[in-house]
Order: structure tokens, then sequence, then C-alpha cells
């Protein structure tokens, strides 16, 4: 017989339990009238959403989470669902799993491996379980699993020892670049080891700093892939499976499967929903920023009129003494471009009143990074107060590579609400701004040319470039991407070519400005290791760099 399981990818709310359950009644209600269904299933915690961090230990969690499961099984869906949830019991608490067939909850599963590290911590809420579970479903013995327990091989092989005909594993896999790629080659290693089919169901969206790719899978027992979903797109995606009752096993129909993506491509489309989800989900009208004339703010522009559209995007150009005839034009030239609100506020006469009411404070000091940084705080009162009275959301433009050496004002460009490009390097800034230039229909640059050749620069003092003050960013951002992402020490990325001054000045620089990122907002993790639920570094501490 022929069965159809479908992949509900969806883009679920953290703590909206009663929304998310209606939610999953109307798009299992839609699988079933759309390709008549033979099982619906749904990410892990899609009740909850995920993560919901401390709001698991709330006292009215469970009762919260019952009435939802009994709106769910009391709504009439034609066919069995498979939902995540938490679960309360007198062992605990567990990241649980059960299936939902007219009416009854048939079988319930609790997660075995408890992720504890990069920006997981279930362990702090959870218990972990220990049985499979098996649940005779369209003439097949299904058995589910939970995210980690499939990066793990044990509940994988439990399952087949169980008699496991296809294997079903529900998903909050957050993103990062080349996940996908990851998932296809643990999926096949998993398939070809457990000799069965598995259907990977995978969250969507946005929520704080992780995004959700999606990216749902169906791999056959020889480990190829059948189906994929596209990734950052909400959507059912059906899965058709071939079971022959005499021997007891799946087999995979052919269906739809995506291409694989560049990694600007990943990237762009990450940071489009990561900004889309956390200005719509906190309930923003739209958004503010800086547009400085310079890459880093004209990315951001880009990504923020992709995410929500010219409407709701509003760009301020704050020109001083030393902002360039070129910043100015080229600042006015993308917002028209693109068509958002577009202000103009000098802050010559802020400044100045700023550095009288400092006077005897700076009497004696000659000029320097004091000054400029008062232009930078300048411009920061500015966009909040702008935020203030509209109620929009502040956008940092600050990248990666910035943020970890410290070249960013507190309370100046820092100043805001969500930084889009926190985890982007500035190598790859310039690799994202010629990609979007090439998504331009009529091809047209959305981020003016003249914007990506200039040698970077804060424009703060006259003829000031970023390399007056960092490395050249083709040096810098190597060594960062090894001494952060990587975990490398001083020494050892000294012996993969690096000049011991450079890495010596590089680390001690990332290591002293801990102070500045943990004040900074929050913004799309991207890499395997983002400041923020990544990196997690004592601000206070006297490591001494080396081996």
């Amino acid at each position: 017989m022929r069965a159809t399981v479908v992949m509900a990818q969806l883009n679920l709310l953290v703590g909206d339990i009663d929304g998310n359950a209606r939610r999953i009644v109307e798009n299992a209600r839609e699988a079933w009238s759309k390709f008549n269904a033979d099982l619906v299933v749904f990410p892990e915690l899609s009740l909850t959403g995920y993560p919901p961090e401390d709001l698991l230990l709330r006292p009215s969690l469970s009762r919260r989470v019952d009435r939802a499961l009994a709106q769910i099984a009391g709504a009439g869906i034609e066919c069995p669902i498979a939902i995540g949830f938490p679960q309360a019991a007198d062992e605990g608490l567990f990241n649980a799993l059960t299936v939902i067939d007219q009416g009854r909850r048939v079988a319930t599963y609790h997660k075995q491996q408890l992720p504890n590290y990069q920006v997981f911590d279930e362990q702090r809420y959870f218990r972990p379980g220990g049985s499979p579970c098996l649940v005779e479903l369209f003439g097949a013995r299904v058995a589910f699993t939970i995210c980690e327990d499939l990066w793990q091989e044990y509940p994988v092989l439990q399952a087949g020892n169980a008699g496991a005909d296809l294997l079903i594993n529900i998903n909050a896999s957050p993103f990062h670049v080349d996940k996908t790629e990851d998932r296809k080659s643990l999926l096949a290693k998993r398939c070809r080891r457990g000799g069965f089919p598995i259907v990977y169901v995978n969250l969507v969206g946005g929520q704080d700093e992780l995004v959700f790719d999606g990216a749902s899978l169906a791999v056959d027992a020889e480990g190829n892939t059948r189906v994929s979903a596209p990734a950052f797109t909400e959507g059912l995606y059906p899965v058709e499976i071939e079971v022959d009752k005499r021997e007891g096993a799946c087999k995979l129909a052919n269906g739809v499967a995506q291409p694989p993506a560049t990694v600007e491509e990943q990237i762009y489309q990450a940071l489009v929903l990561g900004v889309r989800d956390y200005v719509n989900k906190n309930g923003f009208p739209g958004v503010v920023l800086g547009l400085s004339g310079g890459i880093d703010s004209a990315l951001t522009l880009a990504v923020a009129v992709d995410a929500l559209g010219a409407e709701r995007v509003q760009a301020v150009m704050m020109p001083f003494a030393y902002t360039s005839d070129l910043s100015k034009d080229a600042a006015a030239g993308q917002a028209g471009a693109l068509g958002v609100k577009f202000s103009v506020i000098p802050i010559d006469g802020i400044y100045a009143e700023f550095i009288a009411s400092l006077a005897d404070e700076f009497a004696g000091a000659a000029p320097g990074v004091s000054e400029q940084n008062v232009q930078a705080r300048c411009r920061g009162v500015l966009l909040m107060a702008i935020s203030n009275k509209k109620g929009l959301l502040v956008l940092t433009t600050g990248n990666k590579s910035e943020l970890a050496v410290g070249y960013a004002t507190l309370y100046g460009d820092m100043a805001g609400g969500f930084d889009v490009l926190k985890d982007v390097s500035k190598t790859m800034v310039y690799r994202l701004a010629e990609y979007r230039n090439r998504l331009a229909d009529d091809a047209s640059e959305i981020i003016p040319s003249e914007v990506i050749e200039r040698p970077p620069s804060a424009e703060l003092a006259p003829g000031q470039v970023d390399a007056d003050n960092l490395p050249p960013y083709d040096i810098l951002d190597p060594i960062l991407e090894r001494y952060i992402e990587r975990d490398w020490s001083a020494n050892r990325i000294m012996e993969d070519g690096f000049g011991e001054d450079v890495v010596a000045r590089v680390v001690r620089m990332v290591d002293r400005n801990e102070y500045k990122r943990r004040q900074a907002p929050p913004g799309v993790r991207l890499t395997q290791k983002a400041f923020g639920r990544d990196r997690r570094y004592p601000i206070t501490n006297a490591w001494s760099p080396g081996d």
C-alpha cells in the first residue's frame, strides 16, 4: 500500500501555546484535505516553540500544555498526528512527543539524548527518557525519536532492534552555514545502519539569536535523499511511502529535492528571516537604522527591506564635518533606490554642545578617541529618540570582525535593539553585498559599487580608514575565525602561518573587549560559534594567551 507522511515545517511562536495548538490543528486539516495524509508530523516542542528556556519553569506550564493537548485531541482531526511538547511527570519534565489518533493519545516518547553544548542547555530543564516508541501506522511499525537522538547512534539502533520499518525524527535544529549538508550526511549514515528510511522534520523561523532553517528531509534506507523541503520557508511537504506488509519494509518514492545553496544564499536568507521574525514576533511596526554611506549599513538596509518591505524601514544619514560627499550621495542613492523613508540630521551642532559641556573635563588633553566616540554617541541618541517616538526597532550595523576586536562604540553605533550583521565577518559582508546586487531583477545596484569598492572607514576623523587601527581584513578575519570559532590557541594560529605580532595583537583585542560584547544587542547566529549564546567568556579573568 502507499501512504503519505506530511512534514509540517512550521514557524511557531515561543510561549504561545494556545496559538501554536490552533496552528497545529489548522495545518493537520490542510494536510489531510490537500494530500490525504496518513500521518502529519510537527517539529520538536511544537506546542511551546523552541527554545522555551525558563518558560519551562513557569508553574502554569503543565496546565496550559494539558489544555492545549485536549483541544487538539478533541478537534476531530481526520488522520494521526505527531507533535512535540514538554511533559511534566513525577520524575520531572521530559522533552516529549505524542501521537494522537482519532482523538486519543496512542503513544508518547521521551527524548533520550539531551544536548548541552553550543546554544543548547536542555539538561537544565529535562530528564532523559530511555525507552523506544513504536506505533502501528498505515501497515508499518513507525518509530519516533527527537532531534539529538539522531546525532547519537544508540536511539536509532534501539528503534531498529525494536522492529522499526520507518523512523520519524522531529527537530528544532538551528541553522549554521552548511548545516543541511551535515544533516544529509548524518541521515544517510543512520539510514544505512538502521536499515530503514528516516523522515526528518525541522522547525523553521527566527527566535532571538537563533534561526531555524527547516530544510526537512526524507532519506531512504540506502541513504539517498528522496525529498527535501525548501530552507527558510514554512509549508507542508508530503513524503510518499510504499509499504510492503509482507516484508514489513518501507520504501520512499522520489519527491521534490532542493538544489544545494551557496554560502552567500544561505546566510542572506537566514539574515532576512531572522530580522523579519524578530521584528514581527516582538510587535514592532518597523525599523530605523543609521545609513552612513558605508558597506555595513548598506547591507543592513538591503536585508531590512527584503525582510519587512520598504514601507516599514527608515534610514537616517547623520553627517558630520568628516563625512565625505561620497558617503552622503551613496546613502541618499541607496535609500532612493530601495524606496525607504530617508532623513538627514546633521550632528555638528549637537556635537559642539557636547564638547562645550565637556570643556573643563577635557582641558589640557589632546583630541582623540573620546571626541570620536562622542560623534558616534550623538548618532546613537538620535536613533534611540526616533525609536522611542515612533516605536521603531533600531537596527545596529556592526559586523562580527568589529565586535570581536572592540572596534565599536558603546552607547554609540552599538546602541540599538538588533544587530543584523553580528555574526557576519567583514570579508563576508563584501561577498553578501555582491550577492544581493546579483539578485536584482533589472541589474540595478541595490548596494552602490562605490560603497563596495571604497576603503572601509568609520569617518570619525579626517582621512580615517579602518586599516589605520586594524590589520587588513583578509588577515584579521582568518585569525578571528581560528581563535573564536575553532578555539585555537595563539600559538597554533601562529603555526598556521600568521605572524606573532599580529596574532598577539588580535587575541589581546578580542579578550579585552568581552565587556563590550556583553552589552551588545542580539543578532542572527550563522556560525557554530557566535557571540552570545555560543561563546561565554568571563569579563574579569587573568587567563594569558599562549599554547
